[in-house]
């Protein structure tokens, strides 16, 4: 079989930043992300780094509020409670990681929810349970774009999520059965029960968010596959994900590059739950 096609996030990130264009233009003014960066966490300073670029060329306002890592979680709640009373804030977005004493969906839930533009507060989360989406989670609606990117109808279609964090797994699971997917998701229980290759061997689609580098033996990929890897590892001086590539691109008909897959679509979809909140507000 020839290699997989590669699922590259920033083909679907640039279509989608062409519309938001022309919604920013569309608003009476330009809607204002506020960005809360507890410490200096290299890889949380890159991501904001890449927000405040796409946000500056859609024309959004962008505004960093880096503050000390000796921050208490009480004081980090009244940062934000500030924040949702300013009426010229529209979203706020609470960077991870945060200091360990620091619960982050505690936090999130201080957050109006309709501020709320990384879909973590409880109200948006249950909306998707719902079917009433506005706000999702950003990661979990990148997956699902790329999915769509595809052309596959997933209707009926045999999913396995590895992974079931609230930032990920758990959305993603509840926006495929709004496909009428068959999803199965698969954790830390799945594979301590020494169950995870044989749920991974029927997936027809395959999506992994763990973080940790091959979980995922490249010949578990059921032939002609979709795999959609989502987690993000260094190793010495790489990024890989969770998936064995090389093998796993010999058996998938499309695969995510890591770097380079989920990624660049993250913050596009993030820009649009913005956009999505300014026009409702």
């Amino acid at each position: 079989m020839a290699l997989a096609k590669l699922l590259e996030g920033k083909i679907v990130a640039d279509r989608i930043k062409d519309k938001l264009k022309a919604s920013v233009l569309s608003l009476k003014q330009a809607p204002v992300l506020a960005s809360i960066l507890v410490g200096d966490d290299p890889s949380a300073m890159a991501y904001v780094k890449s927000q405040a670029k796409i946000a500056t060329s859609l024309g959004i306002t962008y505004n960093l509020h880096q503050l000390a890592e000796s921050i208490s979680e009480d004081e980090l709640i009244d940062f934000v409670l500030k924040l949702n009373a300013d009426v010229s804030v529209n979203g706020i977005i609470v960077q991870i990681p945060l200091p360990q004493d620091i619960n982050y969906m505690k936090v999130c839930e201080f957050i109006l929810p309709n501020k709320d533009v990384e879909g973590m507060h409880p109200t948006n989360i249950g909306k998707v349970l719902f079917g009433r989406v506005r706000i999702v989670a950003c990661t979990a609606n990148a997956v699902m774009e790329l999915l769509s990117f595809t052309g596959i109808d997933l209707y009926g279609k045999e999913v396995v999520v590895v992974g079931h964090s609230e930032i990920v797994g758990k959305p993603l699971a509840l926006l495929l059965l709004e496909k009428f997917a068959t999803v199965t998701v698969c954790h830390i229980g799945t594979s301590k029960a020494g169950k995870l290759e044989e749920h991974v061997r029927r997936a027809e689609i395959l999506i992994v968010a763990v973080g940790k580098a091959g979980l995922i033996k490249g010949d578990w990929i059921k032939e002609g596959a979709i795999v959609i890897d989502v987690g993000i590892n260094r190793v010495g001086d790489k990024i890989v994900g969770d998936v064995e590539f090389a093998t796993a691109a010999k058996r998938a008909s499309w695969i995510t590059p890591v770097p380079g897959g989920v990624g660049p679509l993250t913050v596009a979809i993030l820009m649009r739950n913005l956009i999505e909140a300014a026009q409702a507000q």
